[in-house]
Protein backbone atom coordinates (compact mmCIF):
# COMPACT_ATOMS: atom_id res chain seq x y z
CA UNK A 1 0.00 0.00 0.00
CA UNK A 2 1.10 3.29 -1.06
CA UNK A 3 -0.18 5.49 2.33
CA UNK A 4 1.25 3.29 5.47
CA UNK A 5 -0.95 2.92 8.39
CA UNK A 6 -3.30 5.39 7.07
CA UNK A 7 -7.19 5.09 8.04
CA UNK A 8 -9.86 6.32 6.41
CA UNK A 9 -12.77 8.26 7.72
CA UNK A 10 -16.49 7.26 7.25
CA UNK A 11 -16.95 10.03 4.94
CA UNK A 12 -14.24 9.36 3.04
CA UNK A 13 -15.36 5.60 2.70
CA UNK A 14 -18.55 6.97 1.70
CA UNK A 15 -17.44 9.43 -1.14
CA UNK A 16 -15.30 6.56 -2.38
CA UNK A 17 -17.90 4.02 -2.42
CA UNK A 18 -20.40 6.07 -4.24
CA UNK A 19 -17.88 6.95 -7.23
CA UNK A 20 -17.25 2.97 -7.18
CA UNK A 21 -20.63 2.57 -7.37
CA UNK A 22 -21.56 4.97 -10.34
CA UNK A 23 -18.31 3.88 -12.31
CA UNK A 24 -16.09 6.73 -11.49
CA UNK A 25 -12.63 5.09 -10.97
CA UNK A 26 -10.11 7.44 -12.45
CA UNK A 27 -9.78 11.28 -11.97
CA UNK A 28 -10.32 11.42 -15.62
CA UNK A 29 -14.02 10.40 -14.59
CA UNK A 30 -14.87 12.98 -12.30
CA UNK A 31 -16.40 15.35 -14.53
CA UNK A 32 -18.88 17.98 -12.61
CA UNK A 33 -21.90 17.41 -15.02
CA UNK A 34 -21.95 13.42 -14.86
CA UNK A 35 -21.44 13.91 -11.09
CA UNK A 36 -24.23 16.59 -10.67
CA UNK A 37 -26.21 14.67 -12.95
CA UNK A 38 -26.08 11.23 -10.74
CA UNK A 39 -27.65 13.37 -7.96
CA UNK A 40 -30.06 15.70 -10.60
CA UNK A 41 -28.22 18.37 -10.01
CA UNK A 42 -27.88 21.35 -12.90
CA UNK A 43 -25.08 23.19 -13.12
CA UNK A 44 -25.03 27.21 -14.01
CA UNK A 45 -22.13 29.79 -14.14
CA UNK A 46 -22.60 33.10 -13.25
CA UNK A 47 -20.69 35.94 -12.22
CA UNK A 48 -21.64 35.68 -8.46
CA UNK A 49 -20.42 33.74 -5.30
CA UNK A 50 -21.15 29.89 -5.45
CA UNK A 51 -24.21 28.51 -4.08
CA UNK A 52 -26.54 25.37 -3.70
CA UNK A 53 -30.50 26.44 -4.26
CA UNK A 54 -33.32 24.07 -4.52
CA UNK A 55 -36.72 25.15 -5.47
CA UNK A 56 -38.84 22.25 -5.14
CA UNK A 57 -37.13 19.67 -7.32
CA UNK A 58 -35.53 21.75 -9.27
CA UNK A 59 -31.75 21.50 -7.76
CA UNK A 60 -28.74 24.13 -8.90
CA UNK A 61 -25.01 24.49 -8.11
CA UNK A 62 -24.27 28.13 -9.28
CA UNK A 63 -20.19 28.39 -9.91
CA UNK A 64 -18.59 31.95 -10.17
CA UNK A 65 -18.16 32.33 -14.29
CA UNK A 66 -15.47 34.59 -13.20
CA UNK A 67 -12.92 31.57 -11.67
CA UNK A 68 -10.61 29.48 -12.98
CA UNK A 69 -12.01 26.32 -13.75
CA UNK A 70 -9.35 24.51 -10.97
CA UNK A 71 -11.42 27.04 -8.63
CA UNK A 72 -14.94 25.84 -10.52
CA UNK A 73 -14.03 22.23 -9.53
CA UNK A 74 -13.38 23.01 -5.96
CA UNK A 75 -16.59 24.87 -5.83
CA UNK A 76 -18.51 22.66 -7.04
CA UNK A 77 -17.61 20.02 -4.36
CA UNK A 78 -17.85 22.12 -1.67
CA UNK A 79 -21.69 22.95 -3.06
CA UNK A 80 -22.44 19.03 -3.64
CA UNK A 81 -21.81 19.12 -0.49
CA UNK A 82 -24.45 21.28 0.86
CA UNK A 83 -26.51 19.37 -1.86
CA UNK A 84 -26.24 15.83 -0.54
CA UNK A 85 -24.91 16.28 3.19
CA UNK A 86 -27.18 19.02 4.82
CA UNK A 87 -30.52 20.71 4.93
CA UNK A 88 -31.69 23.67 5.89
CA UNK A 89 -30.90 27.54 4.55
CA UNK A 90 -27.60 28.57 6.37
CA UNK A 91 -28.74 32.57 6.66
CA UNK A 92 -31.36 31.23 9.08
CA UNK A 93 -29.53 28.78 11.31
CA UNK A 94 -27.36 29.37 13.94
CA UNK A 95 -23.08 30.43 13.81
CA UNK A 96 -21.91 27.51 15.35
CA UNK A 97 -24.36 25.02 12.89
CA UNK A 98 -23.22 26.81 9.98
CA UNK A 99 -19.91 26.56 11.09
CA UNK A 100 -19.86 22.71 11.42
CA UNK A 101 -21.43 22.55 7.70
CA UNK A 102 -18.73 24.55 6.67
CA UNK A 103 -16.00 22.07 8.29
CA UNK A 104 -17.76 19.16 6.89
CA UNK A 105 -18.17 20.62 3.39
CA UNK A 106 -14.21 21.15 3.43
CA UNK A 107 -13.77 17.48 4.34
CA UNK A 108 -15.78 16.77 1.61
CA UNK A 109 -14.32 18.58 -1.15
CA UNK A 110 -10.84 16.84 -0.05
CA UNK A 111 -12.59 13.54 -0.25
CA UNK A 112 -14.74 14.32 -3.50
CA UNK A 113 -12.01 16.04 -5.51
CA UNK A 114 -8.84 13.50 -4.59
CA UNK A 115 -10.71 10.37 -3.78
CA UNK A 116 -8.84 7.71 -1.88
CA UNK A 117 -9.91 5.06 -3.88
CA UNK A 118 -7.94 7.19 -6.87
CA UNK A 119 -5.11 8.63 -5.46
CA UNK A 120 -3.88 5.20 -3.02
CA UNK A 121 -2.45 4.48 -6.99
CA UNK A 122 -0.08 7.25 -6.60
CA UNK A 123 3.59 7.10 -4.91
CA UNK A 124 3.44 8.56 -1.60
CA UNK A 125 7.36 8.93 -1.91
CA UNK A 126 7.10 10.66 -5.42
CA UNK A 127 8.38 14.06 -4.86
CA UNK A 128 6.08 15.44 -7.71
CA UNK A 129 3.37 14.32 -6.00
CA UNK A 130 0.95 17.18 -5.51
CA UNK A 131 1.88 18.56 -9.46
CA UNK A 132 0.73 15.30 -10.49
CA UNK A 133 -2.61 15.36 -7.97
CA UNK A 134 -3.23 18.91 -9.48
CA UNK A 135 -2.82 17.93 -13.10
CA UNK A 136 -4.65 14.58 -12.96
CA UNK A 137 -7.57 15.58 -10.68
CA UNK A 138 -7.25 19.77 -12.00
CA UNK A 139 -7.61 21.08 -8.44
CA UNK A 140 -5.32 23.57 -6.96
CA UNK A 141 -1.88 22.77 -5.54
CA UNK A 142 -3.05 24.01 -2.53
CA UNK A 143 -6.02 21.63 -1.77
CA UNK A 144 -3.60 19.02 -3.03
CA UNK A 145 -1.63 20.21 -0.12
CA UNK A 146 -4.23 20.06 2.36
CA UNK A 147 -4.86 15.98 1.18
CA UNK A 148 -1.19 15.21 1.48
CA UNK A 149 -0.77 16.85 4.82
CA UNK A 150 -4.50 15.55 6.17
CA UNK A 151 -3.15 12.25 5.34
CA UNK A 152 -0.03 12.47 7.51
CA UNK A 153 -1.50 13.51 9.84
CA UNK A 154 -3.10 10.36 10.17
CA UNK A 155 -0.65 7.92 9.07
CA UNK A 156 2.94 6.70 10.26
CA UNK A 157 4.90 7.85 7.44
CA UNK A 158 7.82 10.06 9.19
CA UNK A 159 8.64 11.24 5.35
CA UNK A 160 5.38 13.41 5.20
CA UNK A 161 7.62 15.75 7.78
CA UNK A 162 10.14 16.13 4.85
CA UNK A 163 7.42 16.75 2.19
CA UNK A 164 5.49 19.55 4.11
CA UNK A 165 7.76 21.56 5.84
Amino acid sequence: MNFPHYTTTDLEDWVSNWYIKHQFHYPVDLKIRKIAMQHEIFINYRPKDPHYARFGRYKEIVLNSKSSQVHQREQFFHELCHAIRHVGKQSMMPEAFRELQERDARHFTLYAALPYHMIRRYDINDPELIDRWALDFKISYELCEERLYQISRRSDCTKFGKVLH
